[in-house]
């Protein structure tokens, strides 16, 4: 009886030691065997004022436009088949204007005296302008801007430290391929686009109607997300991507990588068209690179997480 009671306890105190605070304590949800393993179409932050991340699926598709989309660019060829080996995390939103300003007040990064806005009808480079002061009216869920490519760099180093994760920022080859979402259309939902989708100049139209120009940014969450989940992949703000600028897809990488190699590393890849931007430039290949250390009240970005 004895013996069979130890039994009884060790059964019991090893049960109790494996599920205890203790035991995981110091031990990271991906490595840990108890935890669950994420799949696309799952949600998370891996911390309160982390951003919330969407995972995507491996797969494949034709980046580019074709010669027939309209308005189509000669930067946007040749198109290619681009495969995406691996899941990845992207952000659902861009960096809103409350997450960046964490990033600001806890490591003390420097974000410039002034930034480059449209107002009075033109873009000049303004002093007492910042993310802060943009030159229109933002909440905390409006999306950063005025933010330069080595601001959003900063920012996913950042982000990396302290969550002891991957962070970065999308390759240009993935961030088409989740603005695509599986479509071959020149926006994700089809072919013709409206101000009830996106936040762009509705002054212009692309086989569509006129609508309004609201001017500014609007909120991350604003409007139906795509088919990955992700938001605003269309206008609202151009987003930054890791990529060096290159005039055209010649020699581009396959596999969905990075790609700076020849290319012209003073200027990176912009993405997405904004809230300034006529519709043509909102199309999933349209692609457009100006100097890393500009800031723009019309530009911020969006993150990614390598698992």
């Amino acid at each position: 009886m004895a013996k069979q009671a130890f039994i009884v306890f060790f059964i019991i105190s090893l049960s109790c030691s494996i599920t205890s605070p203790a035991f995981a304590k110091g031990i990271s949800a991906e490595k840990s065997p108890l935890s669950r393993s994420y799949k696309p179409g799952d949600t998370f932050k891996d911390c309160d004022d982390c951003p919330e991340m969407v995972v995507v699926p491996p797969g494949d598709f034709m980046m580019g436009s074709p010669d027939s989309e309209e308005k189509r660019y000669y930067s946007e060829g040749p198109r290619h088949k681009v495969t995406i080996a691996n899941k990845f995390a992207v952000g659902k939103f861009e960096i809103t204007r409350a997450q960046f300003a964490t990033f600001v007040n806890e490591t003390g990064h420097d974000i410039g005296k002034k930034c480059r806005t449209f107002e009075e009808k033109k873009w000049k480079e303004r002093f007492n302008r910042s993310y802060e002061n943009p030159g229109f009216r933002q909440d905390d869920t409006h999306p950063a801007v005025c933010v330069n490519w080595d601001d959003a760099k900063a920012y996913t180093r950042w982000l990396s430290r302290k969550t002891k994760k991957t962070y970065r920022l999308l390759s240009e080859a993935e961030w088409e391929y989740v603005a695509r979402a599986n479509a071959i259309t020149p926006f994700w939902w089809g072919k013709s686009i409206s101000t009830a989708r996106a936040n762009y100049d509705g002054n212009y139209i692309y086989n569509g109607s006129r609508g309004q120009h609201r001017k500014k940014t609007v909120s991350v969450d604003s409007f139906q997300p795509n088919n990955f989940g992700l938001y605003n992949v269309h206008g609202n703000v151009w987003e930054w991507v890791e990529d060096c600028w290159h005039k055209n897809y010649h020699g581009a990488p396959k596999d969905g990588t990075i790609w700076t190699k020849d290319g012209d590393c003073k200027r990176r890849v912009l993405r997405g068209g904004s809230w300034n931007d006529s519709p043509a430039i909102l199309r999933s290949a349209n692609r457009d690179r100006i100097n890393s250390r500009y800031r723009d009240n019309d530009t911020g970005f969006r993150v990614s997480r390598t698992f």
